[in-house]
């Protein structure tokens, strides 16, 4: 029960083993309250690079004279290596137990990202950025590798308008801070997006049967394809100084365009003008990868063509797309399972990790499904080389732990992952209650309000068969009793307790929030400084639902 430790680095260790070390420390430091100094210690941890136990992986070891040592393959592995020994390690107040995992580990997926929806003045749009950062920092600790984020041209009226700015500057903070902590980092466009100012004569034909914002532009009209690139290379343009790995080229949702030259969409228009846009991107990222997705690619049937056709374009030499993003809503797309990916280009996923459920979008607090995300993961584990979880902000904190963990080693099992976040984040004494307690959360995830989903308005949420709502509360409330004062006051705690509290007071309610929901709501609101955002992210206090009832507040684009 050492009450003073040492961290070792190597000599001449540079700015990311420096960091890992700030990170070990101050998490020792803030879970325990016990001193990481750098003189005479009881316990020494040691941190060392030694390739050749495979790419990011790592070993942890005892070592000579009451030391442990972390050693990392490289610096990610070393990351990675000091994230297990602090889950593996226990806290209480003036006391810290070293974690007693020993072994060396290596992850299986190659490209293990993560991507925040950087709109909608959600918790990426409005947090302080130092709050963004830690966050960063501690998906990381878990395993993430990459790191992705989007600016959605259809806000603005141009890359000069001043919100434009903002967004661009906050991405661009964002993207450089991944980066020093040692991830890949990438951008996404969407292939016929546009400003809000497009000419009118310019627009597509929307009819595809999917969702979009109508400001998308036909790169078959003359003047339109030119004009997307002209755009395009303004925004990479403005992160030329990061070395961007990776860019991302979107289909739809929004996007795409269904007049006879352009559609199907996926094999049309989509795949010419996703090559014209890598070129672009390639300009000024000569070594960077291109990520073709394929989102709700024959959304409405296998009769749209969208997957036959790219599998034909891409059937012919080419050299410009690296990988494919394959996911949908629900369950993966069935062609690429029976056909095999198009054009022989590795896979990787997209797991909707955000927009489940319930609306708003975490507006209840945490969304937990490990039932579903096991499930998910099973049909695809085989075919895939890693992917990015969609993330609107921190409510599906526990989702983002139980994709990773399937990314790092392809068997494992989401109890085991959610276990070991219980443990670590909250307390080993509480687990099971815990576990229990989120299987009856995802039972009783799936919920409307009284005029739909997106109806207006916000009076009643209709729930699903109880299973257990009121056993829900009674358990986390039993486990906010045994919490450290840390734990207990934690965002990730609060998150889970108040979900279960408010589904609680819903189910006694027949829907109608209660003045305690409110009270959740509010503490929600801050939590996810949400003030500003979109009705589909702000939970539904009071207020909010007093304004939904003059028809003032809308969902985004619904």
């Amino acid at each position: 029960m050492p009450e003073s430790n040492q961290i070792r680095t190597p000599e001449h260790a540079g700015p990311i083993v420096q960091r890992i070390k700030n990170v070990l420390k101050r998490e020792i430091g803030e879970r325990s309250g016990v001193a990481v100094l750098n003189d005479k210690a009881d316990l020494t941890i040691e941190l060392s690079i030694v390739p050749g136990m495979g790419t990011e992986g790592f070993r942890i070891e005892d070592g000579e004279r009451q030391s442990i040592r972390i050693v990392g393959n490289d610096e990610l592995g070393l990351f990675y290596g000091v994230g297990k020994f602090l889950r593996s390690s226990r806290y209480e107040q003036g006391s810290f137990i070293p974690g007693e995992w020993r072994g060396t580990s290596v992850p299986e997926a190659k490209i293990r990202g993560i991507f925040f929806a950087t709109h909608f003045h959600n918790f990426y749009d409005d947090a302080p950025i130092e709050e963004i950062e830690r966050y960063l920092e501690e998906l990381v600790l878990w395993g993430y590798n990459a790191f992705s984020c989007v600016f959605d041209m259809f806000h603005y009226n141009g890359i000069d308008d001043p919100w434009a700015q903002k967004v661009l500057r906050q991405n661009h903070r964002l993207l450089s801070v991944a980066k020093s902590i040692g991830m890949k980092i990438g951008i996404s466009s969407i292939a016929n997006e546009s400003y809000k100012t497009s000419p009118e004569e310019l627009l597509a034909n929307h009819d595809t049967g999917r969702w979009n914002y109508k400001l998308e532009l036909c790169p078959s009209k003359p003047g339109a394809k030119e004009l997307m690139l002209k755009q395009s290379d303004e925004e990479y343009r403005f992160f030329a100084d990061l070395e961007l790995d990776y860019l991302w080229v979107w289909p739809h949702d929004s996007g795409g365009c269904a007049c006879e030259k352009c559609w199907p969409w996926g094999a049309k228009g989509f795949p010419m003008m996703a090559e014209a846009i890598s070129k672009v991107f390639r300009k000024y990222f000569p070594n960077g990868k291109i990520v073709l997705s394929t989102w709700l690619f024959d959304f409405l049937g296998e009769h749209e063509g969208e997957w036959k056709g790219l599998s034909d374009v891409l059937s012919t030499t080419q050299d410009w797309a690296h990988y494919l993003l394959v996911d949908s809503h629900g369950d993966f797309p069935k062609y690429p399972l029976e056909h095999g990916a198009p054009g022989g280009l590795p896979m990787i996923n997209f797991p909707e990790i955000s927009m489940l459920a319930m609306v708003p979008w975490g507006g209840f607090g945490a969304n937990p499904m490990p039932t579903l995300f096991q499930r998910l993961w099973r049909s695809v584990s085989h075919v895939i080389d890693g992917g990015y979880p969609y993330s609107e902000g921190i409510y599906e904190d526990i989702n983002k732990v139980l994709i990773i963990q399937f990314y790092w080693k392809k068997d494992a099992d989401a109890r085991d992952a959610l276990r070991e976040y219980i443990a670590y984040e909250f307390s080993p004494e509480i687990v099971d209650d815990v576990v229990e307690a989120v299987d009856i959360l995802e039972e009783n995830s799936f919920r409307s309000w009284n005029n739909g989903d997106f109806g207006l308005p916000l009076e009643r949420v209709v729930l699903p068969p109880d299973a257990g709502s009121e056993r829900a509360h009674r358990l986390l409330e039993t486990a906010n009793s045994k919490l450290s004062p840390r734990a207990r006051s934690s965002w990730r705690w609060r998150i889970l307790y108040l979900r279960a509290l408010i589904d609680n007071e819903l189910y006694k309610n027949d829907g109608v929030p209660t003045p305690k929901c409110d009270e959740a709501f509010d503490e929600l609101t801050r939590i996810y400084y949400a003030d500003e955002a979109v009705l589909n992210l702000k939970p539904p206090a009071r207020a909010v639902r007093e304004e939904s009832k003059n028809g003032s507040m809308k969902y985004v684009g619904f």
